[in-house]
């Protein structure tokens, strides 16, 4: 019933705009992102470059979005910043796709991802404030965006396939155009602001468990990195096509959805830690998966691992964010978790995953990402508990 109401919440129909929101930007990101790879080797540019424009925009992610966010939060202006980031990633996104050197594109990609960083951190902070007592219903709402996401790669891929690289960056504009448009009308709004921006801050870093939980994302951030950054690059050199690509972005989603759709159960059940937990090992034997896989379609196969390795984590991410957040500051909370897994994880993860690819291969560079993630498990779990990390 659209008049329901979640648990306290906002009302239930009134989620309708974030679905959509949700839909087109992570569909734009499936059209676009997967081949940012293909688009640097087609330039001329060698691994270890690739690597370094692989791992530059991440390090500009974690200042851009605790930057964009503390602003937001700050000056309670959290709608126009939204859409002031969406029309700034566009631009970008085709000052990217104009470059061919790599002077050129550190300087576009850089920008890109400087107004890319904050988008996701608002919507979500918004997301959960409305949900209110029921954030554990946030699951259900990005579920959206892991449809848009599969719905998207298999499209784009067939597109590409035929047209080429100037597919991706078209059905990028034309999605993120639709996000544009619904930014005008979406209700982001702020929580209530608590005793000052600052001692907030100073509040939430202090708080128990947070530098624990911080240290897991990084770790399980940087082992993700090697798939977002190389899975193409990797799918290339097994001979797979275009077509394949995208297939293999879908498959990933089937498992997100699942995922999402049970991650409230899966929370209640397993708590933050042990979500975490539980993506962490998966994404150990998705990695070490990858390293031993020799035929393209098998890659499919390892991809039904995303929903457990990716999603499974974000949930937990996101909801032990907006629980430890001090009152407003839950956007600059989620920025942190965003700069952390897409910022310092990703750029460590694509620069050391690119010297690797470079020096061993794909195979090798994905059994040290599963080793290096798994060592960081085996610390994490008995410090966890000793810092009190909230098990449920």
């Amino acid at each position: 019933m659209s008049g329901a109401r979640l648990s306290g919440g906002a009302p239930a129909g009134s989620f309708g705009v974030f679905r959509l929101f949700y839909f087109f930007f992570y569909g734009a990101g499936a059209a676009l992102s997967p081949y940012l790879v293909l688009h640097y080797r087609a330039a001329g540019l060698s691994e270890s470059l690739i690597g370094l424009l692989a791992a530059v925009p991440p390090l500009v992610t974690l200042f851009a979005a605790t930057l964009w966010g503390g602003l937001a939060d700050a000056t309670r202006s959290h709608g126009r910043v939204l859409r002031l980031t969406i029309f700034g990633a566009m631009a970008c996104s085709v000052a990217v796709g104009l470059s061919h050197t790599f002077g050129a594109l550190m300087i576009a990609v850089t920008a890109f991802a400087f107004f890319l960083a904050p988008i996701v951190p608002l919507t979500d902070d918004t997301v959960l404030a409305r949900l209110g007592p029921a954030a554990g219903r946030y699951g259900r709402i990005r579920v959206w965006g892991a449809v848009g996401w599969g719905i998207a790669a298999a499209i784009v891929g067939v597109l590409t396939e035929r047209w080429g690289l100037r597919a991706p960056f078209g059905s990028y504009l034309v999605l993120m155009g639709a996000c544009f448009a619904l930014a005008q009308v979406m209700p982001v709004t702020p929580r209530e602001r608590g005793s000052g921006y600052w001692h907030g801050l100073r509040q939430l870093l202090a708080r128990r468990g947070w530098i624990s939980f911080l240290l897991l994302l990084l770790a399980g951030g940087m082992g993700l990195a090697t798939v977002h950054s190389y899975l193409f690059l990797y799918m290339s050199d097994l001979g797979a096509r275009s077509a394949l690509m995208g297939a293999a972005l879908s498959v990933a989603t089937v498992s997100e959805l699942a995922v999402f759709m049970f991650s409230e159960r899966m929370l209640a059940r397993l708590g933050p830690r042990g979500l975490l937990a539980l993506g962490s090992a998966a994404t150990v034997l998705r990695l070490a998966a990858y390293s031993f896989v020799r035929t393209p379609w098998l890659v499919l196969v390892v991809q039904l691992l995303h929903g457990l390795s990716f999603s499974a984590t974000w949930v937990a991410a996101v909801s032990f964010a907006h629980r430890m957040a001090p009152p407003g500051l839950g956007a600059t909370a989620q920025a942190v978790v965003g700069g952390v897994t897409f910022g310092v994880a990703a750029a460590a993860g694509a620069g050391l995953g690119g010297l690797l690819y470079e020096s061993g291969g794909p195979f090798h560079m994905y059994r040290w990402a599963a080793l290096g993630l798994l060592a960081a498990l085996a610390v994490y779990l008995p410090f966890s508990r000793r810092a009190g990390f909230p098990a449920r």
